[in-house]
């Protein structure tokens, strides 16, 4: 019988106890997954995947090592920390390493709250199949469809327990299914493909298959054809399912890794205008029935709701323990770490307010210009903030799309992009990013 996560995490602080560490913490990730894919009309691949990963991390005074496994055998764990305080005593001193204090530590650790485990049966290996089918055979009565790529259901459980040699014990755990669908038109070098999914934490959340199928066909024929457009400089749309790319450009600005080191174009940013007056960005870590949600963080320390952009100004960074106290400040709850390495800084679910028009009329307003659909590559300068990416997507003259293009690339700079950009009303509420489709003006596409 495997062990539960609770008993492994304490199982390996008394090991890094035993092996001589001052202090430590653990994390162990246990879960299960199938997957299901399908293509014409037959099983394809079938995968059922369940998998135990441990990760412990022990100090040394102000030196710290973190090291992983997935046997939870006893003298596997007996070596996790011996192996763990051998490179503890070789690392290099960091003043700034160690763990939350007790009175910083969450004690509001009832996370049902949060709604995070699907309390249904678990879909067996033909209802999988099946579904992934329906939306399969929805995509191909789409005219001009010529073939689907993929189609795939998965659902699977996780659960994650966090321990430290302070005291701190506590986890959580969750479900999740997704559907997803790829669909191509054309053929030989004038293919285009497109796709839709969704990806919920209960079942009965999920939209049917049959629409993401007939969807991801619809977007695909709508691609065919598509041509370069001009260069030039142009207003363009973000559309709601990348919409999100920006936002995570600036969340990457503030993350406290890259202002402790002093690698980003935001560094003067707290107090200032970022984005227009009348925006904010909020993140909710305790949002009901969505993955990712927390009571507490990867250090033990509570999480909250916390407003980053006020009214387009900044109000501060993005932090963990470790950052905080390099940047003589407090953290703010946002330690995210996996079994194989120390915490780090990152966020939850975020939600930039709304406009009060639907892409349409951002359309309209645009004039000509290009609505952005699907990006591809990235070059992001972290200290200037100069961003080019390639996209496709449609191009828009007198409000209406004209016709498919790709092939071009986006030029700019995120602190000017952001400052202009126009929200429109269309973000999906169930998203971990609730951001809408954004009008940005001036930028350079090079195209033809």
């Amino acid at each position: 019988m495997s062990r539960p996560p609770s008993e492994l995490t304490e199982t390996l602080l008394r090991a890094a106890k035993a092996a001589g560490a001052d202090s430590a913490d653990a994390i162990v990730v246990s879960g299960a997954s199938s997957s299901i894919d399908v293509r014409s009309g037959a099983l394809e691949q079938a995968e059922r995947a369940e998998s135990t990963d441990m990760g412990l991390r022990v100090f040394l005074g102000h030196r710290q090592a973190n090291v992983s496994a997935s046997d939870t055998k006893d003298a596997t764990i007996a070596e996790m920390a011996e192996r763990a305080i051998a490179m503890a005593r070789i690392a290099p001193e960091d003043p700034h390493a160690g763990l939350a204090a007790k009175d910083q530590l969450a004690t509001d650790l009832d996370a049902n709250s949060l709604d995070l485990v699907d309390t249904a049966p678990e879909p067996d290996p033909a209802m999988l199949q099946g579904w992934a089918e329906e939306a399969e055979a929805a995509a191909l009565a789409v005219e001009g469809v010529t073939q689907v790529q993929s189609a795939s259901a998965t659902h699977g459980n996780r659960r994650v327990h966090l321990a430290t040699s302070t005291g701190f014990s506590a986890g959580y755990d969750g479900t999740g299914i997704s559907i997803s669908c790829v669909a191509i038109s054309g053929t030989g070098t004038g293919m285009e493909r497109d796709y839709d999914y969704d990806s919920r934490t209960h079942l009965s959340d999920m939209r049917d298959p049959a629409e993401i199928g007939r969807r991801a066909a619809e977007r695909a024929v709508s691609r065919h054809g598509a041509r370069r457009p001009a260069t030039g400089s142009y207003p363009v749309v973000f559309d709601e399912r990348i919409a999100g790319s920006l936002i995570g450009h600036l969340v990457q600005a503030i993350n406290g890794s890259a202002i402790a080191r002093g690698s980003s174009w935001l560094l003067d940013g707290i107090g200032q205008q970022i984005l227009p007056s009348g925006l904010s960005l909020v993140e909710d870590p305790h949002r009901a029935r969505v993955q990712g949600s927390r009571l507490f963080d990867a250090e033990g320390l509570p999480t909250n709701r916390r407003t980053i952009v006020n009214d387009g100004r900044l109000t501060g960074w993005t932090l963990d323990l470790a950052t905080a106290r390099k940047l003589n400040m407090d953290s703010t709850g946002n330690a995210m770490r996996g079994v194989s390495a120390p915490p780090s800084p990152g966020v939850t679910h975020l939600a930039l307010t709304q406009g009060v028009r639907s892409r349409a009329e951002l359309l309209s307003d645009m004039g000509t210009g290009l609505l952005v659909t699907s990006m591809i590559g990235s070059t992001i300068n972290p200290n200037t903030g100069d961003y080019s990416r390639g996209a496709s997507g449609f191009w828009v003259e007198d409000g209406e799309i004209a016709y498919p293009v790709n092939e071009c690339t986006i030029a700019g700079n995120l602190r000017e992009m952001l400052r202009r950009m126009v929200p429109a009303n269309d973000a999906q509420p169930h998203l971990s990013r609730v951001v809408p489709s954004l009008l940005v003006e001036g930028l350079t596409l090079a195209g033809d």
